[in-house]
């Protein structure tokens, strides 16, 4: 029988259970014989020493296992044996928010994904955040709902928290018996169980016209077999969210979810034979600290001992190649059209590199950038160029943690989003380079923007002019989250095509020495939202050819690379600009009769609050406030409301500081 690939991920808020379910499903499929304990830190996907110590998923991580294809969903659910037919890559991804860009990376490379909820706690914030990329993104996705045998475990009102706080169509999967006990179990129905045929044909038939009118002419002519088939499809477009209930530690409810990933989340059909596709999704230092990059292949084949091109233009060869193939990882000579594999050789490779040809409909994950940042020191003084190595390998797996240089200060500043991921470097440089450094006090990452428009000209042979190249750059403001766009508005013979050979080159090398340029702004802070046009370009060739007053060496792409951010630092101080703060989006649901006092708290915190929506006897109050100050928010909402308020946050962008600008 041929088997099938899907690239699952599993996805929950911090402490939800998702490596405990990782550990139950290869267990259950035979990959292990032995379940491994978070607490104990024996699981198979928390490898690193330091997930094992604190109990936390860091690093994403592949295990493979093959799950059965039952005949039908009917047969699956009410615990048939099911046959050999799916080859699952399981990616355990972090739950903390610290890690969101581990999980940023990972949902680039999914067909489908198990978002797991706690029983006891419900929905969480991560929960909302990792749902509403999902959706973004088109990733189908199954819901389960962990933890039925914990004490406060609830049912059917998380059922309907589900729907109205993610905003989906929920659809039950089976009963749970003994819930909030240690006896748990879960009744997994088919379609003709008199007491879910109806929820089932209520969610179904709005979403589909044609079955809404065969439920209104006669109800119990629709098949269940219609009804097993519409719910895969509609599971597969993303309109419904298939419910299952368990417990990872017991094993409650395992099988049906196990059936439901093989019936309702088809892996993504790719060619073998077509233009290779891929994407580097993570890297990590092999036992002779070589560069080990994971590839999700969405079509065509990659071959040991063969060159491959990536990122933007580079290309090596690859010396080997190995495959997630049911429960193992095995050396093969290539990787083909759906898998994932381990690729060797590639030493300039980088996260996010797109291997071949940008796969059709692509699309990324869209998580806030770093707030923070802290300088990192060492506690031997001389060990400051071993710490710039390995915070660089460190950046090869993390690159959002955006290691700075400060040469006016001789400073190493690294970009973080929270105090926990500050002690994990912390950690690893420690336990893996050997290298015992301190942080400084944490602080906000401002940015900058332009606030008008300049021209700035830097000509050979000028006065005080250092380089042998002329410039001109202008600067404009640019639309909110347009980041940096680089223009060329030169006459192409003013290119040095004996440096760059053609005008595309040149227009990379420039859009790269520009954006580091506004890497830092009148203020030191990174110029974000802006348009930069290059309107004047000459260079001189050192054979007589251009008449010069006086002896000027031949141009060097160095001339380019130096000068660029003069000239830009002139037209910016032209310009202008403005420091703008990292702003959030909070979301509160409080009972009515509390409602004012989380108002009175939004206000004394500076929140820009939107008129509250009343359902009931519950509130939703919406406001944006400053990043800095939602920790207040949250330290202080448990007491003002006595528990009673839901809390999730979001990246609202960048509003103008008030008041004096900060310096960096």
């Amino acid at each position: 029988m041929s088997r099938t690939t899907l690239n699952l991920g599993i996805l929950a808020h911090v402490d939800a259970g998702k490596t405990t379910l990782t550990e139950r499903l290869l267990y259950a499929a035979g990959v292990i014989n032995r379940l491994g304990s978070v607490d104990a830190g024996t699981t198979v996907t928390d490898s690193l020493a330091l997930e094992r110590q604190r109990g936390i998923t860091i690093k994403s991580a592949v295990a493979s296992l093959s799950i059965g294809a039952a005949d039908d969903l009917t047969a699956a659910f009410t615990g048939s044996s099911a046959r050999s037919g799916t080859v699952v890559n399981l990616i355990d991804t972090p739950g903390h928010p610290d890690f969101i860009a581990e999980v940023d990376r990972v949902l680039s490379v999914l067909d489908g994904a198990v978002l797991v909820i706690s029983a006891v706690e419900g929905v969480q914030p991560q929960t909302q955040i990792l749902l509403r990329s999902l959706r973004r993104l088109n990733i189908p996705a199954l819901v389960f709902v962990n933890k039925i045998d914990r004490p406060g475990a609830r049912t059917d009102s998380l059922l309907r928290e589900i729907g109205r706080r993610l905003k989906i169509a929920v659809v039950p999967m089976g009963r749970v018996e003994g819930v909030g006990t240690r006896q748990a179990g879960f009744c997994a129905c088919a379609p003709g169980d008199p007491g879910l045929r109806t929820d089932w044909l209520d969610v179904l038939a709005e979403r589909n016209d044609g079955l809404l009118a065969a439920y209104v002419d006669d109800e119990a002519a629709i098949s269940d077999g219609r009804l097993r088939a519409e719910l895969a499809a509609q599971t597969r477009r993303g309109l419904v969210y298939p419910v299952f209930f368990g417990s990872a530690m017991s094993g409650a409810g395992i099988d049906p979810l196990m059936a439901g990933i093989a019936e309702l989340l088809p892996a993504k059909v790719g060619d073998p034979e077509g233009p290779v596709s891929g994407r580097i999704f993570k890297i990590e230092r092999g036992a002779s600290s070589e560069k080990v990059a994971y590839v999700r292949m969405f079509s065509g084949t990659i071959h040991a001992r063969g060159r491959l091109r990536f990122g933007s233009g580079l290309d090596g060869k690859v010396t080997n190649v190995a495959v997630f193939d049911a429960g193992t990882v095995v050396e093969r000579p290539a990787v083909s059209a759906g898998q994932i594999g381990k690729l060797w050789g590639l030493a300039e490779v980088r996260i996010g590199d797109q291997v071949g040809e940008l796969a059709e409909g692509d699309a990324r994950a869209q998580f806030p950038p770093p707030t923070l940042e802290s300088v990192v020191v060492p506690v031997v003084a001389g060990d400051k160029q071993r710490l710039r190595v390995a915070l660089g390998q460190i950046a090869e797996q993390d690159p959002l943690i955006n290691v700075r240089q400060d040469d006016e200060r001789q400073e190493i500043v690294v970009s973080l989003y929270g105090e926990v991921q500050k002690d994990v470097i912390q950690s690893t440089l420690a336990n893996d380079y050997g290298v015992a450094v301190t942080f400084r006090e944490t602080t906000m990452i401002y940015v900058e923007r332009p606030v008008g428009s300049a021209s700035a000209l830097a000509a050979l042979q000028s006065d005080d002019h250092p380089y042998s190249a002329t410039i001109g750059l202008a600067i404009e403001p640019g639309p909110a989250d347009s980041g940096v766009e680089f223009r060329l508005d030169i006459d192409p013979r003013t290119i040095p095509l004996y440096i760059y050979k053609s005008a595309g080159p040149f227009a990379e090398a420039m859009t790269r020495y520009v954006k580091d340029s506004l890497a830092s702004g009148l203020y030191g802070w990174e110029v974000i939202d802006c348009a930069v046009t290059m309107n004047a370009c000459d260079y001189y060739v050192g054979d007589g050819a251009r008449k010069q007053v006086l002896p000027t060496p031949k141009t060097s792409s160095s001339d380019f690379r130096k000068l660029t951010p003069l000239v830009l630092r002139q037209a910016l101080r032209m310009a202008g600009t403005v420091v703008c703060e990292p702003v959030a989006v909070v979301r509160i649901e409080v009972p009515v009769a509390r409602m004012g006092a989380v108002l009175s708290l939004l206000a004394g915190l500076g929140a820009d609050v939107d008129p509250p929506l009343l359902r009931v006897d519950l509130a939703v109050v919406g406001a944006r406030l400053p990043t800095e100050r939602v920790h207040g928010l949250q330290s202080q909402l448990p007491g003002l409301t006595r528990g009673e308020a839901a809390f999730d946050t979001s990246f609202g962008g960048y509003q103008p500081v008030h008041g004096r600008f900060p310096v960096r």
